[in-house]
């Protein structure tokens, strides 16, 4: 009785987030792959399994050859060692200023919220991040408040949204003290997985922002989305919050044209820009996820002849040490 009360007490997301698939047997079963495909997966990958409910059920069954299933199983490919693909491929140590702070580009620092996520991307050039032990974020906000030059605080991870609010309010109230902040940048994947953590007691924390709020999510396949999901993010945009996307060029996944344009179509028909295309981040591990660059090009030139400007997310690359994204057209 005591546990039922307590499960009770939880916010519904959180209770949501319990029913993520961590156990690859499991998921396999639910997936109803067979001996053979259960043999090209890795049972003990280094970087654990972690798929929320809501994305193992838009899953085809009995098949490995499907773009969301793709994204979230260890296959062997992830075995194969390569010289080019490391651990840290954008150099995120290197650029460390506090303990949960990233400064890369003039203007804007990022904040690695926790590590922490909704779900892992076998692609994740942060899987293997030192992500910081300590709680709280008040020698972060205490670097930020001297430093007059920076307008923009991004916060990512891990996802931001993984933190409880009585642990992101303190962060949001504290950033809203500083003058010289005009924009504050949310990057999450967390609404593709469990969006009910988009829910009224966030929304006000959101609402309460004296700077202008953006939210960054990250999709790479339309069939990712659904009605729920839209739903929770334009309660986002009813509170005046700037929606965009970033994606990851994923060969199995995105890797043509169809399944491009219609991603690009789903997100501006409901006022969400196509704002990056990611070229892969050679993470140890990922090299069966990379696209030729050439072919890249490709993809964005034939949808440019089919969509609007708006539609179109740039193509860059993150090289470490580069003032900015690296344009690849």
């Amino acid at each position: 009785m005591v546990n039922l009360l307590s499960n009770q007490m939880l916010p519904l997301w959180k209770s949501i987030a319990r029913q993520t698939f961590t156990k690859l047997e499991s998921l396999a079963d639910f997936l109803e792959l067979n001996q053979d495909q259960r043999a090209q997966l890795v049972l003990s990958p280094s970087f654990p399994l972690k798929v929320p409910l809501r994305l193992a059920q838009k899953m085809a069954k009995g098949t490995l050859d499907d773009p969301i299933i793709r994204q979230f199983l260890p296959l062997q490919q992830e075995m194969k060692p390569h010289a080019n693909f490391l651990a840290d491929p954008v150099c995120d140590v290197r650029f460390q200023v506090q303990d949960k702070l990233l400064q890369k580009y003039a203007g804007r620092v990022l904040i690695t919220c926790t590590g922490a996520c909704a779900m892992h991307c076998r692609y994740c050039f942060r899987q293997n991040f030192a992500y910081a032990a300590k709680s709280g974020f008040s020698d972060e906000i205490a670097w930020i408040a001297q430093q007059a030059d920076i307008h923009e605080v991004i916060l990512s991870g891990g996802d931001p949204l993984s933190l409880d609010d009585a642990l992101l309010s303190p962060l949001l109230q504290g950033l809203g003290t500083l003058c010289h902040i005009k924009k504050i940048r949310f990057h999450t994947r967390f609404p593709i997985g469990i969006p009910e953590r988009i829910d009224v007691n966030f929304l006000a924390l959101i609402k309460a922002i004296p700077q202008q709020v953006y939210f960054v999510i990250h999709c790479n396949h339309a069939r990712e989305l659904d009605a729920d999901i839209l739903e929770r993010l334009r309660a986002l945009q009813s509170i005046g919050c700037v929606l965009l996307n970033q994606a990851v060029l994923l060969k199995g996944v995105n890797d043509n044209v169809g399944a491009l344009k219609e991603l690009c179509e789903v997100l501006a028909n409901h006022g969400i820009l196509p704002y990056y295309l990611h070229q892969l981040d050679r993470i140890q591990g990922g090299e069966h996820f990379e696209v030729d660059v050439a072919c890249g090009r490709l993809l964005i030139e034939q949808i440019s002849r089919e969509l609007p400007g708006y539609c179109v997310p740039k193509y860059v690359q993150e090289i470490a040490g580069e003032p900015n994204k690296t344009p690849l057209m």
